[in-house]
């Protein structure tokens, strides 16, 4: 056979095994157009109300995560609080706690999250106003709520927690109750980034002065920056730490060291009142410096009983975490019935002082046992 010949016939070959080829590529990507929305595992979005996670959808267990502000012992009551319910409601949950409390860990966790076809996020943001578009974006994939702190002006679905406006109030008169000579006072805080830390405090403030109350979604905030007084009391400043805890202690020391004649030391966040009572002790004042406290760490429940610490004010965190498992769970089933009227399912506080803190601490262990 000549060249010309072989390489002839060679061309005919190649352009029939070509021509099979592209025939068979059609075929595959007909198939695919057919069978492929079967296969895929993604939940399916339905825009801004959240998606209908696969898991939940075709009877399965729902898949839910449900994402704190920090890692503090605060944090495990409600984590409890999500087992009982994950295992009332038939529901997969896993909580998620940012090590170091940042804007960028939340994200990252979320984002983790719907890269694993969750159905549903309870998420308690750092930054309300700069983590509308993330609780937005996550809101187009999965069933999204806020719990503990809100982010009003998010497409989240309901806030589970305590009204934190008035849970400050409750914090100032625990103040009067301690103080009612009147006197200087400082406040601490994590961050004010936060919703919930802003409301804290100016509840605090407004109980103090005999303001009237403010409604919550329109409660005007005096600034953090300058001392201010109102019949018996002052408060001379707001001293923040970032999650920090050592901050947290020096902050007290530094308020102890600059104003000698102070009177009180409120705690906004679960670990700043057991870091002001170390910094009080080791100043040997514990006589002379009155504690108010948020939360039910256990620091703070165990100076109650010592007589150093007023009193606080208990969130309930596990009703945080029993909740929001139990609305997120029946979202994704498509039962809408459970969410709260006004997208606000409020928390109950609790006011616990010395004559019911070790009623209260013991019913406290039972739950965290679960």
């Amino acid at each position: 056979m000549s060249h010309f010949a072989v390489r002839h016939c060679v061309r005919g070959k190649v352009g029939f095994i070509k021509g099979a080829m592209r025939i068979c590529l059609r075929i595959i990507l007909l198939l695919g157009m057919v069978f492929g929305p079967v296969a895929c595992n993604k939940p399916s979005s339905t825009g801004a109300s959240g998606g209908d996670g696969n898991s939940g959808k075709k009877g399965g267990k729902p898949k839910i995560v449900f994402i704190t502000n920090i890692v503090d012992p605060f944090w495990n009551v409600a984590a409890a609080g999500t087992r009982a319910a994950a295992k009332e409601f038939d529901a997969d949950c896993q909580v998620e706690m940012p090590a170091k409390g940042s804007i960028v860990e939340q994200k990252r966790l979320v984002e983790t999250a719907l890269v694993r076809g969750v159905d549903g996020i309870a998420i308690s943001p750092i930054d309300a106003k700069n983590q509308v578009d993330l609780i937005n974006q996550a809101s187009q994939q999965a069933k999204v709520i806020t719990q503990d702190s809100d982010a009003p002006d998010s497409k989240r679905l309901c806030f589970v927690g305590m009204d934190n406006y008035k849970a400050g109030r409750a914090a100032g008169e625990l103040v009067k109750e301690a103080l009612p000579e009147g006197g200087k006072i400082m406040i601490f805080v994590g961050r004010l980034e936060q919703l919930n830390a802003q409301q804290r405090r100016q509840g605090v403030i407004d109980a103090l002065f005999d303001r009237p109350s403010q409604a919550l979604d329109q409660i005007k905030y005096d600034p953090p920056g300058k001392e201010m007084s109102g019949g018996k009391y002052t408060i001379i400043s707001t001293r923040t730490d970032n999650g920090d805890y050592l901050r947290a202690k020096s902050n007290a020391e530094d308020a102890m060291s600059a104003y000698p004649d102070l009177a009180c030391m409120v705690g906004l966040f679960a670990y700043n009142t057991p870091a002001c009572l170390e910094a009080v002790k080791e100043a040997k004042k514990t006589s002379k410096i009155k504690l108010v406290s948020f939360d039910e760490n256990e620091g703070t429940l165990q100076g109650i009983i010592d007589g150093h610490i007023h009193g606080t004010v208990s969130q309930q965190p596990y009703l945080y975490g029993y909740h929001s498992v139990r609305i997120l769970a029946a979202l994704v089933r498509g039962d809408n019935s459970v969410l709260p009227p006004n997208k606000f399912l409020e928390v109950p506080i609790k006011l616990v002082k010395k004559e019911n803190v070790e009623a209260f601490w013991t019913e406290l262990k039972k739950l965290r046992a679960g």
